[in-house]
């Protein structure tokens, strides 16, 4: 990897001293991962690494929204040994501000052995002083430390994928088994396919999903890119679940290395009664065991969606907190936070016609994430 090192970060001049820190024998840099033509061959070897810290997940953030990237690094004989990545976010309405990562369910830092996070976050605290940042969040699915409060915090379900399938299926709750089976019996039909239709279908559910939850869609936009630079290159796939000849519930699954995760899905509710979204994840589970997956990320659900909590806590999963931790630099201090749309906002959302709300989640997203 050392050979292929270009030049840092047009950010890099705010470092001081030979633009690098140092911690231990560590010597840090600010590096854009985009810059690095392996970088994403060397990560894949890393057992703590995940779709998120790959540049592929780093060019779709920064060619949708025009983040920046801004990744502390440490590589030794070309492992990583240190990574704790952000984007720089740049808005007139919300402020600038460093995040790792946006639209991210979470992105573990990739410590030496034996080392803890917070001991790395006076880097960050130094770097965002000095261009200004409002504040800077990680979205770490890693033990933090009891002195920092977390600023929120969310359930992650990891299902153990290498105990195989029987054991899996005889994991699964009984009314979840019966779902399944209820889908197989209605002639749901689950069929994988990386192509812009499959794309366009999953969008068109997407939408009316989001509206129902009083949200926004995401610019259909970042989708081509997530399809572009991941799901087109065997990274990810678009999973459809057709009822006759209509698809009535699309997934979106990203994995990288031996980890598998859940990152969107989306369905038509006046099927709802057919459980598809059960058979639907079922036959991905199914797919990543047959293929030498090792884990299966259901990703984040919020403490307060019972709905959700309920579907995951079906699968047999192991249940987590994920914390984030926002350093606000005019407290000086880790903060609490709110969540970024409000019940109010929500009522209005949910009564906008879709077209118009596509239009606010184009203009909004790039500020928000």
């Amino acid at each position: 990897m050392t050979s292929n090192e270009k030049s840092a970060s047009s950010l890099s001049h705010y470092i001081i001293g030979n633009n690098c820190y140092r911690r231990t024998n560590l010597k840090i840099k600010i590096i854009n991962p985009l810059q690095y033509v392996q970088w994403d061959d060397v990560l894949l070897n890393h057992p703590d690494a995940t779709v998120f810290h790959s540049s592929r997940w780093a060019k779709v953030l920064c060619e949708s929204y025009g983040y920046e990237p801004v990744y502390f690094a440490a590589f030794e004989n070309g492992y990583p040994k240190f990574l704790l990545p952000f984007m720089d976010i740049k808005s007139t309405l919300t402020g600038r501000r460093g995040v790792s990562l946006p639209f991210t369910d979470y992105c573990g830092v990739i410590l030496p052995d034996g080392d803890a996070v917070p001991g790395y976050f006076a880097m960050a605290e130094s770097f965002g002083r000095q261009i200004g940042w409002k504040y800077f969040e990680v979205r770490s699915d890693l033990y933090i430390a009891d002195s920092i409060e977390a600023s929120m915090t969310f359930y992650r379900h990891l299902l153990t994928l290498n105990k195989g399938e029987k054991s899996l299926w005889a994991g699964l709750r009984d009314s979840t088994r019966r779902n399944i089976k209820k889908a197989v019996n209605a002639g749901i039909i689950v069929v994988r396919e990386n192509s812009s239709e499959a794309l366009s279908q999953f969008y068109r559910l997407n939408c009316m999903t989001r509206k129902r939850h009083g949200l926004p869609p995401q610019p259909f936009r970042y989708f081509e890119k997530l399809f572009e630079h991941i799901l087109s290159k065997g990274f990810g796939v678009v999973a459809l679940a057709y009822h006759g000849k209509k698809i009535i519930s699309a997934n979106i699954y990203l994995h990288f290395g031996h980890q598998a995760i859940f990152k969107y899905g989306a369905s038509n509710p006046r099927y709802q009664s057919l459980r598809a979204n059960n058979l639907l994840q079922w036959e991905m589970i199914r797919w990543y065991v047959n293929n030498g997956f090792e884990q299966f990320c259901f990703g984040r659900t919020e403490v307060d969606n019972a709905g959700l909590l309920q579907f995951k806590r079906g699968w047999g999963a192991d249940e987590t907190i994920i914390a984030y931790h926002r350093y606000n630099f005019e407290n000086a201090a880790f903060v609490k936070s709110t969540p970024q749309v409000g019940r109010l906002q929500k009522r209005l959302f949910g009564s906008m016609p879709l077209s118009i709300l596509g239009l606010c989640g184009k203009f909004l997203y790039k500020h928000i994430g």
